[in-house]
């Protein structure tokens, strides 16, 4: 799903424009709560990916499991950054992770382990898979 061709479904999903807000936190906040999972929408700024630093429980990069959500620094701000959920383990030994606004889209891209900010879990995981999961199938 593209920011521009899917703008409106997007927009129906997260609740903001993707065009013109950074999404991925937004996108996350809407798959815990379809999955029925509190998500962030309590936090002071819960559009900012670094807001996830506050939510759930804090977990051990060697305790990492399928569906804990990531946060990975972004930009030059201290502020800025970048959310999404943990899918796997790569060859590279990058981690695999499925989120909103990467390259504009929902997908999966490898991210470097070693920068990441915190790794949260919440009081249930949501199953990861190859191919997109079922709940974005009506966007």
């Amino acid at each position: 799903m593209h920011e521009r061709q899917n703008r409106q479904q997007l927009k129906e999903l997260t609740g903001v424009d993707p065009v013109r807000t950074e999404w991925c936190a937004a996108f996350v906040n809407a798959i815990l709560e379809l999955e029925g999972i509190p998500n962030n929408d309590h936090h002071k700024y819960p559009l900012t990916a670094r807001a996830f630093l506050d939510w759930g429980n804090s977990i051990n990069p060697q305790d990492i499991m399928p569906g804990d959500i990531v946060v990975f620094p972004r930009g030059n701000q201290g502020w800025q950054g970048h959310v999404g959920f943990y899918v796997g383990r790569h060859a590279s030994g990058k981690w695999v992770i499925l989120g909103g606004n990467q390259a504009n889209s929902v997908r999966y891209d490898l991210y470097d382990p070693k920068r990441v900010l915190g790794i949260r879990r919440g009081s249930k995981l949501i199953k990861s898979t190859g191919s997109l999961p079922p709940w974005l199938a009506k966007y």
